[in-house]
């Protein structure tokens, strides 16, 4: 892993803090249950990665979770849903990344991003299934659910909002990366330099 230099790390810190703003700015969307909220959080950290390299993307979602964590807290105590936020991230800005610098185009960007929203909902889907679910009824001593009705919410719920959270987000991304492309590559050239 390459160090940081103190532009990195003021740029890391500073697109931190607009994913954490992006990311209290969440909204539901119909037909999804409304705890299922949707957000920008992720566009910053993928422009960290893209420019700084993926460890950059990682610590901007990891930094964000940690900033909303402690200002807003969490109902149990645990942070369970800011750790599957942290997950759902990286698992958007790392497929998307890596895929991204093979093709580098905007037909690749797009073919990045697509795997990227088909990497998080599937991984996420299998990890809400065994973990996440399991733990929030732990942690928030409800019943536990059978394994038919944890498989009907991460079926009927779970799996197609991240789909079109992540379509959402490619969707605004592609739209900002169409002006920004230029300007990244220069910063990315200029960093390797």
């Amino acid at each position: 892993m390459k160090k940081f230099n103190v532009k990195a790390l003021v740029a890391i810190g500073m697109l931190s803090s607009i994913s954490y703003v992006l990311m209290v700015l969440n909204f539901p969307i119909p037909p999804f249950p409304p705890y299922l909220m949707i957000d920008f959080s992720d566009i910053p950290a993928l422009i960290a990665a893209l420019i700084f390299g993926p460890v950059a993307g990682i610590l901007v979602e990891l930094f964000k979770n940690i900033l909303d964590y402690f200002m807003t807290g969490s109902a149990t105590g645990v942070p369970v849903g800011h750790i599957a936020n942290f997950i759902a991230g990286v698992l958007f800005i790392l497929p998307t990344y890596y895929l991204y610098k093979k093709l580098n185009s905007l037909k690749g960007m797009t073919f990045a991003l697509v795997v990227g929203t088909i990497s998080m909902a599937v991984i996420m889907s299998v990890l809400n299934y065994f973990v996440i679910l399991p733990a929030y009824t732990f942690f928030l001593n409800y019943p536990a659910m059978s394994s038919e009705a944890t498989r009907q919410m991460v079926v009927s719920a779970i799996l197609p909002f991240n789909v079109v959270k992540g379509l959402l987000i490619a969707l605004v991304f592609m739209l900002m990366f169409t002006k920004m492309q230029t300007w990244i590559q220069k910063q990315t050239v200029y960093r390797n330099a």
